[in-house]
């Protein structure tokens, strides 16, 4: 009975061996692919996507009337309509001479740094060329890193102006903070889903103007009595709707249009993005548009307008080769090492061995599913997890071997092991939980790679080896 179960968990050992370095190969579109996840690696050893943010040189051509007053939709005027309404074309920087200083240029390096951070980029470098003003960022190659660039080359310019005289009422400077809420709207008999709201909290200077405006713009009904002469048509009221609207602008672009059904005397204000859904994609969509703006407008606009001039993807200086061999290197030594157990402790050791392999495949697995990015500093922390869990099995077997001939003393030996290890590693294992949430990469990569190693070291062998060496060795134990 004990040997069947030592066969049962050598044999899981083996398949979990394989899973985790061979794979689960499944078919799809005539050909085979790995259903695991694939690892995921920092920039030191994946590459980086580098994108160029240059300052905008360009000039655009503004319309303005007699009086100065530049004509709204005046680029969609021909030549002959603007002679004839006595406008004038000009050409004008984009980016004023004036604003090109140094100052603006840290300061929309602050701003791009700022919303990284808030966008959740876990890896990233920024640079600034201080005599361009041209800021260089690199990150890691995935699926939002086209989104990330997006946000972060967004000038972010938010206006509120009058609809019709396109006054400015109110701007960047006038928002303190602006996040993504959420809302159900739902009736007794039907439910509509989940809205999704950006919602804005202005500065108290800006609660006062927004309080204005949402007076000024107010939505005011009017009674208008038409009476006709005719005696066959009778006199009717009618109620006529005149609304004075406000345009919510991010570079130009319109938001919304509208006007306020109430005075807003909270200095806050919630846009809905879209409608009530129940969809999840859909709902999904919303949150990524409301994300995007709240991130924007959370972290101030650009002081100078960039285009993305470059965006490629360049390799990393390690090549693929360079960490075969690597990988190689270590699987020699530990194959020494699995070697002196055997050699030395015979059966125990070659148990022992087999627990270790097993332990190891379970590691790779665990490091592909908790989406720890590994770095060259994470491989370094790799094989301290290896180093650490040979020695515990090492110290374990000498222990057991000095001639605990009774069920009870083999206990008691492995709980003093256990103790014994695991308390010498306390300083360790706190630093490595500050390592986990350090914002620099390489050191937050080696963190949560110790930190999953040694929570595995501890109940993997108590589970496992534990129960392999206590079948084993119980045979010839005195009750």
């Amino acid at each position: 009975m004990k040997k069947v179960k030592i066969i049962t968990i050598i044999l899981a050992i083996i398949v979990l061996t394989m899973v985790g370095f061979i794979g689960v190969y499944t078919q799809k579109q005539n050909r085979m692919e790995n259903a695991l996840k694939d690892y995921a690696y920092t920039m030191s050893l994946d590459g980086a996507r580098t994108v160029r943010l240059a300052v905008n040189t360009e000039t655009e051509t503004v319309v303005k009337d007699a009086d100065g007053n530049e004509v709204e939709n005046g680029s969609e005027l021909t030549d002959e309509e603007i002679t004839q309404n006595g406008y004038t074309k000009e050409e004008t920087k984009i980016n004023k001479d004036e604003d090109l200083n140094q100052e603006n240029y840290n300061k929309s390096k602050k701003v791009i740094e700022e919303r990284l951070k808030d966008i959740g980029a876990n890896e990233y470098v920024i640079k600034l060329d201080e005599s361009t003003g041209d800021i260089i960022v690199e990150l890691p190659e995935n699926e939002a890193t086209d989104s990330i660039i997006s946000n972060v080359a967004t000038t972010g310019k938010f206006e509120i102006i009058d609809s019709e005289t396109k006054d400015v009422l109110m701007t960047n400077e006038d928002i303190k903070l602006a996040n993504v809420m959420y809302g159900s709207d739902s009736t007794t008999t039907t439910t509509a889903g989940t809205t999704v709201y950006l919602n804005l909290e202005f500065t108290k200077e800006g609660s006062e103007k927004l309080k204005q405006i949402s007076e000024t713009y107010h939505k005011e009904a009017e009674d208008t009595n038409t009476t006709e002469n005719t005696t066959t048509e009778e006199t009717a009221d009618t109620e006529e709707t005149t609304t004075k609207e406000i345009t919510m602008q991010i570079d130009g672009e319109t938001i919304m249009s509208t006007s306020f059904d109430e005075t807003i005397e909270n200095g806050t204000l919630q846009l809905s993005i879209g409608s009530g859904t129940t969809d999840t994609d859909t709902l999904q969509d919303y949150v990524s548009q409301a994300s995007s703006m709240a991130v924007i407008l959370d972290d101030g606009n650009l002081p100078i307008e960039y285009t993305v001039e470059e965006n490629e993807y360049i390799l990393s200086d390690i090549t693929q080769n360079q960490l075969n061999i690597l990988a190689y290197v270590i699987l020699a030594i530990a194959i020494i090492g699995l070697i002196i157990l055997i050699f030395r402790f015979k059966t125990t050791g070659l148990l022992s061995a087999i627990s270790y392999i097993g332990m190891v495949a379970l590691y790779v697995l665990l490091i592909r599913y908790t989406n720890v990015e590994i770095s060259l500093e994470g491989i370094l922390g790799i094989v301290l997890t290896l180093v650490l869990n040979y020695a515990l099995i090492y110290k374990l077997l000498v222990e057991l071997k000095e001639g605990k001939t009774t069920k009870q003393e083999i206990k008691e030996t492995m709980t003093k092991t256990y103790v014994e290890f695991f308390a010498k590693i306390i300083p360790v294992a706190i630093a490595i939980i500050f390592f986990c949430f350090m914002d620099w990469m390489p050191i937050s990569s080696f963190g949560m790679v110790m930190f999953w190693g040694i929570v595995l070291i501890f109940l993997y062998n108590y589970i496992v080896t534990n129960t392999l060496l206590k079948i084993k060795l119980n045979e010839n134990a005195n009750q």
